[in-house]
């Protein structure tokens, strides 16, 4: 994704054909007044991130019992730079 500069209102207003050109060969526009974008213009096939689903791992993974048990002493050791 390749983005160069914030353009202001008016000037993406006078010159959207340009801008849209630009963003299909692959560039993100950013519009917005006084530098601060607001808006972004992107190709249509641009990649996307894809939406993270909250619980996919659901009933897939087992907690054991002793999770939350003190650590031996040699690991507590390790993790604390001893040894």
């Amino acid at each position: 994704m390749q983005v160069t500069e914030v353009i202001p209102m008016h000037q993406a207003k006078s010159t959207l054909s340009q801008l849209v050109q630009r963003a299909a060969a692959g560039e993100t526009v950013l519009i917005g007044p006084n530098g601060h974008a607001i808006a972004k213009l992107t190709s249509l096939d641009a990649p996307t991130s894809p939406k993270r689903r909250l619980g996919f791992l659901k009933g897939k993974l087992v907690v054991p019992e002793d999770f939350d048990a003190p650590l031996p002493d040699d690991v507590l050791a390790d993790f604390e730079g001893g040894r």
